[in-house]
This record gives C-alpha cells, structure tokens and sequence, in this order.
C-alpha cells in the first residue's frame, strides 16, 4: 500500500515540474494550422473566386474549353447558369457555367493568339 502512495506521489510531483512544457504540444498544434492555412486553405479559395469571377465574365462569342476537354463557343447565355456552346457547326450543347476551365481556357487562348503572330501581355487578375 505504501508503495502505491509513494509511487502516486512521485507521480504527481513529475507532472507538477513538466506542467510549464505542456503548453508546446498547442503552439506547435497552432503553428501547423497557420502554416497549412497559408500554404493550402487561402492559395486554394483564391483560386475558387477567381475562377468564379471568371465563369460569371464570360460573353456570348468566346472560345472555351470545358473541363472535359470540350472546345467551344458561347451562344447563348441562358438564365438558369447554363451556357449552350456550339462545338461544330450546327451542333450544340448545354453545359454549366462552372464546367468551364480557366487555366485550359487561357491556355487555349494564348496558344490561338501565338499561332496567329498576336503579342498580347495576358496579365493575372490580383
């Protein structure tokens, strides 16, 4: 019985002296969240607006890749956030707004504007 208490004693007096280092384990806790927040979380909700304000800029006229791969142009613009795009002549298709990329929609504009000896400066939305 006298062994259990010593034990308990020794115990609780080892907590006592390392209770000032368990506060690391929160900071380095919080630490990795602030990293993860900066590197991961506000890189990716950046990308989301400007893809939105991307897909809600588009015009009746423009060329445009799906993510699919799709290649297309706007013609028409319908009310319920769908556009109807014409992928060859007289051949339409209804897709939703958010269906179409940016990255491959630029790209594709780039590589149509270098083809044809364009210089344009394609500056990035901030």
């Amino acid at each position: 019985m006298q062994l259990i208490l010593s034990s308990l004693f020794l115990q609780a007096a080892s907590g006592a002296a390392g209770a000032g280092g368990s506060m690391t384990p929160v900071f380095m806790m919080v630490g990795m969240f602030i990293v993860m927040y900066f590197f991961m979380i506000r890189p990716q909700a950046k990308k989301a607006k400007d893809q939105k304000k991307f897909a809600d800029s588009m015009n009746v006229g423009e060329q445009i890749v799906t993510t699919a791969g799709i290649h297309g142009r706007i013609n028409k613009s319908n009310d319920d956030g769908t556009l109807q795009i014409e992928i060859s002549r007289s051949t339409f298709m209804t897709i939703d707004r958010s269906a179409v990329s940016m990255e491959m929609t630029n790209a594709y504009r780039k590589k149509v504007d270098t083809a044809a000896g364009v210089s344009t400066a394609v500056t990035a939305a901030k």
